[in-house]
């Protein structure tokens, strides 16, 4: 058994299939499915449920492939320990962040950590949060830009920034002719969501119970993007958090944006790593460098 072994098991239990599994391998398939007969026949075992279609793991295939992610974690551990004694701030950082924050944030933060950290490649994904979460836990990700609170005592976060929302509103709406508004404003409306799964449903919500609010029936967005667009096309209002209504994004003139007097409705954003990460100690100071870069994104007089 050897380490190459482990990866390719891993790979085909995360792509169920071993042409896709190949090429995230950087193999041929015939390699593939040969290493992994040449691993069921040494651990006297099957792993592998072959179909026409499509390939399932065994029990005892699903476990060992559990617990080669840890194998194979646990040398990645081994490797940025050397390296980063070597440069602390050399290497890849594999950095998660989620759908409603990504467009929005990394255009401003990208250039400085560039500038900070140059020998630092950074490898971005972009999925909701649980599923960042869950990648993070497995050491599949180094670190997550996510929406606090996240419950985990595994984990170590360090908040940058509070975001607020602004409600968007059709420019011919009734509050369009506010300049500013309270959260008791929204009583008795009706907000466009996105759907199940983004953080920012969840926090939108909170602020719909906060003010007395609800959800659009028969709606829900898979994106920022459609519910401005919705906004603009007059069919109903939302909230949008601020740094998605910032230069570099582009402003529709059909949309009126209201901020919200004395303590608006925000979410808290963190970088978040596991305790154990043997990068902890870098994550830190990443953390403290993306403090500096967000500092002057979010307005104090808010």
């Amino acid at each position: 058994m050897n380490l190459r072994d482990l990866r390719y098991l891993v790979a085909l239990a995360e792509h169920k299939h071993f042409g896709r599994a190949a090429d995230a391998s950087f193999v041929s398939q015939p390699t593939l499915s040969t290493q992994i007969k040449k691993l069921e026949d040494e651990l006297d075992v099957a792993l592998v449920e072959r179909t026409p279609r499509k390939i399932l793991l065994t029990e005892a295939g699903r476990e060992i492939a559990a617990r080669a992610r840890h194998v194979l974690d646990e040398i990645d551990q081994i490797r940025t320990i050397a390296r980063r004694t070597r440069d602390p701030e050399s290497g890849s950082l594999r950095l998660g962040i989620f759908p409603t924050l990504g467009p929005y944030l990394l255009p401003h933060v990208v250039p400085g950590l560039r500038q900070r950290f140059p020998r630092l490649e950074l490898l971005l994904t972009e999925e909701k949060s649980e599923t960042l979460l869950a990648r993070l836990r497995e050491g599949r990700l180094d670190a997550s830009l996510l929406a606090l609170p996240v419950q985990d005592e595994q984990l170590s976060t360090a908040a940058l920034f509070d975001e607020p929302f602004l409600l968007a509103v059709p420019t011919h709406h009734r509050l369009a002719q506010r300049k500013s508004l309270g959260i008791d404003d929204l009583e008795n409306e009706s907000l466009l969501l996105l759907e199940d799964g983004h953080c920012l449903r969840d926090q939108a919500l909170d602020v719909c119970r906060l003010a007395g609010a609800s959800e659009r029936d028969g709606f829900r967005a898979t994106s920022l993007e459609t519910l401005r667009q919705m906004v603009a096309a007059n069919v109903g209002i939302t909230l949008l958090p601020l740094l998605a209504v910032r230069p570099p994004i582009a402003q529709s003139e059909a949309i009126h944006l209201l901020a919200f007097r004395n303590r608006a409705p925000s979410r808290r954003i963190a970088l978040v790593w596991r305790k154990s990460s043997a990068m902890a100690d870098f994550l830190a100071v990443f953390a403290a460098a993306l403090q500096t870069l967000t500092g002057g994104l979010i307005p104090t007089d808010r």
